[in-house]
């Protein structure tokens, strides 16, 4: 058994998944892009799904994560919030302890 890993996934809950591993990389994506259909694009991701994420984010936070705008000179866009930035910094930083735990535990395995 010496080839045991322990692994797993971390995320937030509130009326349902809030915020996961996925929901970050497309915040993180639409902060470059400046763009939901751009980040889901490059996520090969539908553009439905990218903005029902969105949606669920949105209406689960206490203040949006992901703001819009429709049309104008440049066709509107996609801008994370500082309530977004907030949950991106968290969720970086809560990766980071989980994979730090994970590592630390596998020294308790019973080998």
């Amino acid at each position: 058994m010496a080839n045991l890993r322990i692994n797993g996934r971390v995320w937030l809950e509130a009326q349902e998944r809030f915020f996961g591993i996925g929901r970050m990389e497309l915040l993180e994506r639409i902060q470059q892009t400046g763009s939901i259909n751009q980040a889901a694009k490059e996520m090969k991701m539908s553009y439905k799904r990218a903005w029902e994420l969105v949606q669920s984010m949105n209406s689960q936070a206490d203040a949006p994560l992901v703001s819009t705008q429709t049309g104008g000179e440049r066709g509107g866009g996609a801008v994370v919030t500082e309530e977004g930035l907030k949950y991106l910094t968290y969720y970086r930083g809560l990766q980071e302890r989980f994979q730090q735990f994970l590592a630390q535990e596998i020294h308790h395995l019973p080998v």
